[in-house]
């Protein structure tokens, strides 16, 4: 059975660090992915990897802040998040897929197959 399961999410000053991580049980992935969700907004790529970790994609407003990273010995993939600010507050969600991931797949939810539980960033000004 596939698992992922999220750590690192908190409340942190704007400007502030925070690391999430992901782990995946029962199978490793191609491509892996971070996600978030605000209230009363729709789910929101943030950032995306490669099976190599040579090749990672981020949205502009995270681009030079966030950072993206797996460990396939560990089934773990990071999101180094600095310089935080209100607006990043959300429920950040880890994402896996399978099959071949070419650069616009890793923008869309719906490529990715599992999901972890979310775990809430909270930044306050």
């Amino acid at each position: 059975q596939v698992q992922l399961v999220e750590s690192g999410g908190g409340l942190v000053q704007a400007g502030g660090s925070l690391r999430l991580s992901c782990t995946a049980s029962g199978r490793s992935f191609n491509a892996m992915g971070w996600f978030r969700q605000a209230p009363g907004k729709e789910r929101e790529f943030v950032a995306g990897v490669s099976w190599s970790g040579a090749r990672t994609y981020y949205d502009d407003s995270v681009k030079g802040r966030f950072t993206i990273s797996r460990e396939n010995a560990k089934n773990t993939v990071s999101l180094q998040m600095n310089s935080l600010k209100p607006e990043d507050t959300a429920v950040y969600y880890c994402a896996a897929g399978s099959g071949p991931f070419y650069s616009t797949r890793y923008y869309n939810a719906g490529s990715y197959d599992y999901w972890g539980q979310g775990t809430q960033v909270t930044v306050s000004s």
